[in-house]
């Protein structure tokens, strides 16, 4: 019998699976592995509800007899092989997202124990291994997955093949448009290694963060919880704002604060904040990057030095007015950022590769790495800082995420999955940055591409890395990508990195292939 899966089915078989991995892995240390391994199985089985008969071998996996942790996998594990099998045939990325989340389960698992466990090692293996054995790697691989008309897109391969040559150490791509998915990369995932990123690696995406932010926001702004013109004061009076900064300002960067992480002005002069990878704080950042700040010590930080215009009255992009969000869904909602987030968003999207981390210096496998440049001594010395605390950006950019999950986010947020159509009109109702062509509204640019059409877009620099989220108004067409390079103090990159930005633009949306994109109304 020919099985289609739909894009819900695949979900629910990453959630079924995550679910029931997490189990399995915790066998040994709950002291009943033949319990709970059970309970996995049953778990994968049932949880794929219409989809479950794809599963092979669960039938078998109910009778579990073995003694051992890894003789139970060995009877539980076709189930995920199955899945996989089907997966690679019908949608090699979406093979990759299976497989990350398995691993991310996995991970999580094993650190929830505590302390090492000799039987969850056991089973992480052989988890790893039947993944593997089903073909799964390749995924990982930066192999290109083929696209659903079954081609190529050579315009694309070779858009960021260029773009390592112009200095850059890694770049992933994933395309949706009207031909079907492309995704795929180019470089290398580390410096000395031969293995290509990533194709859908998990990457720190840094100010996309506020689009996932804004959006919980206006959730509750539709639920009555919060007014869009209501002072900020009003939710979170111990900070003394100023009673004319309302919610709206806060994610329209028009509240006039100080970014806790420096400004520049007009003029030239630079007035610093905290330690920033950048300029002549980047050796003590380097120093200091696992030190954690929590948010209410930026936002005092960013209220104790002089705003720069008065509310309402300007633009100025400022990290201090996420933070700010983020402590206004913590006060109204009662519950952190991260549960918020997964409950409201993450959850009901089936976004597994996406984490909100707070203060954990952690980032999930697979991913590229990113490093940083600067001189000690006199002479020049290259880091890998793949893993630092990201509590000095914090609701800023702190997230990280895949370039699956970001296309299934801003596609479902256009599309009008997630907000009420009045609030995302709103949301998308913009006012002029000072940038040509490049409108702000709650947590999203509105830009004009070179061809004349509307993308509505963020983007996330971080330090190392830069994550693009591209998407045409109506969610049909979307480019997600994650570019590495060596970052140093003098953000030497930023010329390329402009170039690369625009080159890949100009090819998804302005290629001879695409209709350009229409002007939202």
């Amino acid at each position: 019998m020919t099985i289609t899966l739909s894009d819900q089915d695949k979900n629910t078989l990453r959630i079924a699976a995550y679910g029931a991995v997490t189990l399995m892995t915790a066998a040994g240390a709950a002291g009943k592995p033949r319990e709970i391994a059970t309970h996995g199985s049953i778990a994968l089985g049932s949880a794929t509800g219409l989809i479950g008969h794809v599963l092979a071998d669960y039938p078998k996996a109910k009778d579990l007899t073995g003694k051992s942790v890894a003789e139970i996998a060995g009877r539980v594990l076709p189930a995920l092989t199955a899945a996989m099998n089907l997966l690679k045939q019908q949608d090699p990325a979406e093979a990759g997202n299976f497989r990350s989340a398995v691993l991310i389960a996995v991970e999580t698992a094993q650190m929830q124990q505590g302390r090492p466990s000799p039987a969850a090692a056991a089973m992480a293996r052989k988890i790893t291994e039947a993944l593997d054995a089903a073909g799964a790697a390749a995924a990982d691989s930066g192999a290109v997955p083929a696209a659903a008309a079954g081609q190529d897109r050579p315009e694309l391969r070779k858009a960021i093949e260029e773009i390592v040559e112009s200095g850059f150490v890694g770049v992933s791509l994933r395309v949706h448009d009207e031909r079907g998915e492309w995704a795929g990369s180019a470089g290398v995932a580390e410096l000395g290694g031969t293995a290509k990123p990533p194709v859908n690696g998990h990457a720190r995406v840094g100010s996309n963060t506020k689009t996932f932010t804004a959006t919980l926001v206006l959730q509750l702004v539709a639920e009555g919880k919060i007014e869009l013109d209501t002072p900020a004061a009003d939710y979170l009076p111990e900070f003394g704002l100023d009673e004319r900064i309302t919610v709206r300002m806060l994610l329209q960067h028009t509240s006039g604060l100080f970014n806790f992480i420096g400004e520049v002005y007009e003029d030239g002069s630079i007035v610093h904040g905290i330690p920033v990878p950048f300029g002549t704080t980047g050796k003590e950042w380097v120093d200091n990057r696992f030190h954690t700040y929590r948010p209410e010590e930026l936002v005092r930080l960013a209220l104790s030095k002089p705003p720069r215009f008065e509310p309402g009255t300007g633009w100025s992009y400022s990290n201090t007015n996420y933070v700010l969000a983020r402590l206004l869904i913590e006060k109204v909602t009662g519950h952190s950022l991260a549960e918020e987030m997964q409950r409201r968003i993450l959850g009901p999207l089936g976004l597994s590769g996406t984490v909100v981390p707070d203060a954990s210096p952690e980032i999930p496998e697979p991913h590229a790495h990113i490093y940083y440049r600067y001189e000690e001594d006199g002479r020049q010395k290259t880091i890998d800082i793949t893993r630092y605390n990201p509590s000095w950006v914090s609701t800023g950019g702190d997230m990280i995420s895949t370039s699956q999950d970001l296309h299934t986010f801003i596609s479902a947020l256009v599309g009008g999955k997630l907000l009420p159509a009045a609030l995302l009109a709103e949301m998308c109702t913009t006012r002029a940055t000072g940038v040509p062509n490049m409108d702000y509204g709650l947590g999203v640019y509105v830009q004009k591409t070179d061809c004349g059409g509307t993308v509505i877009t963020h983007n996330g620099g971080n330090v190392g890395s830069f994550t693009l989220m591209y998407s045409t108004p109506d969610g049909g067409k979307t480019l997600t990508a994650v570019l590495n390079w060596v970052d140093d103090a003098d953000l030497s990159i930023a010329p390329a990195l402009q170039n690369a930005r625009q080159r890949l633009v100009n090819e998804v949306f302005c290629g001879e292939q695409a209709d350009p994109a229409q002007p939202a109304d």
